[in-house]
């Protein structure tokens, strides 16, 4: 029979792997009697780990949720994967850098020397968003609240400034019923039903304060779509439900469609022959979207609309000022634009 020590991490083991064992099934594979596993769930009872008894036939344990934290055990590749996310966490945007870190620290001093070694040697650098555009940090409590209201289906009250990102609504308190919590371009939304509004709305998660109480539970809508990531995207490209630019225009290069087809993104990209193709793409202006087009280096057909042509002109007429030092031309024509680009 293994040490006592021993035999209780091998029975925590076990009761982590999952949710439910049959007494005579634990005794089992411990290759020990009913009556000593009886005498170890005891003892790990004491240590601070809430088992809980389950009736049946046959009888059982189940790890439950306690009021602490009392010591995990973690396999090799949890372990190594743990230390990733920690490591990972600077880039969250969460407002948990120094909390992982000393997480981070507390699982490295209790690793087997093997498993230090290798988290040693991953090394991650999060790179921080340029000085004149900070990445908002969101207070962790306010996404616990968050997530807990969208878990529970409980209509949400919180005060909400003013926004300038495209898709993201503001100003004044809010009435919604949250449905999904998300991260677009490292920062969290909150996608909700504005029940004032009578429409779908994204919220960013740092401009939001909630208020208590919680209000009543409410039966969840069905999201536009059915997908949350293809609805946030459409709202950020400026549309409510079809997903669509909010400027899309259509171009003859002369170039191969294998070769177009790598570097036009969401595009769409037909083949007319050996060295032709037909491209579809969208931008969030028709200067935006004239200036990757250009970038492929090829000669250019615009096939449509009459928007994309005025803005390749008002482009050609800046490029050349450029090129000859001179200042660009005012002809009173500037370049038709949908909407500004997301901040």
């Amino acid at each position: 029979m293994p040490k006592t020590s021993a035999r209780l991490l091998a029975l925590l083991s076990l009761l982590q792997a999952r949710r439910d064992w049959p007494g005579a099934l634990l005794a089992e594979r411990l290759d020990i009697s009913p009556r000593t596993v009886r005498r170890d769930v005891e003892r790990l009872r004491e240590l601070g780990y809430p088992i809980v008894a389950t009736k049946g036939p046959d009888g059982g344990y189940r790890l439950g949720a306690g009021t602490e934290l009392p010591p995990l055990l973690f396999d090799d590749e949890q372990a190594v994967a743990l230390a990733v996310a920690l490591r990972s966490a600077t880039a969250s945007g969460a407002g948990i850098e120094e909390a992982a870190a000393r997480a981070l620290n507390t699982v490295r001093q209790v690793m087997p020397a093997r498993l230090r070694r290798r988290i040693d040697t991953l090394h991650v650098t999060a790179v921080e968003r340029p000085a004149d555009r900070p990445g908002p940090q969101v207070d962790s409590s306010v996404l616990v609240t968050l997530s807990a209201a969208v878990h529970a289906r409980e209509v949400l009250r919180f005060d909400y400034p003013p926004a300038s990102s495209p898709g993201v609504d503001g100003d004044g308190p809010r009435r919604v019923q949250p449905h999904h919590l998300v991260i677009w371009g490292g920062r969290w939304y909150l996608v909700a039903w504005d029940l004032d509004r009578e429409d779908w709305r994204t919220f960013r998660a740092d401009r939001i304060t909630p208020r208590s109480p919680a209000g009543p539970r409410f039966t969840p809508r069905e999201l536009p779509g059915g997908d949350v990531a293809a609805f946030v995207a459409g709202r950020f490209r400026g549309s409510d439900e079809s997903g669509d630019w909010p400027c899309r225009g259509e171009v003859i290069l002369h170039l191969p469609a294998a070769t177009a087809s790598r570097h036009s993104r969401d595009g769409v990209v037909e083949e007319l022959g050996p060295n032709r193709c037909r491209l579809v793409l969208g931008s969030w202006s028709w200067a935006g979207l004239a200036a990757t087009i250009g970038r492929f280096d090829a000669d250019i057909e615009v096939v449509g609309p009459a928007e994309l042509k005025d803005a390749f002109a008002q482009l050609a007429r800046r490029y050349a000022a450029a090129a000859t030092d001179a200042p660009a031309p005012k002809d009173g024509r500037p370049i038709a634009s949908a909407s500004a680009s997301p901040i």
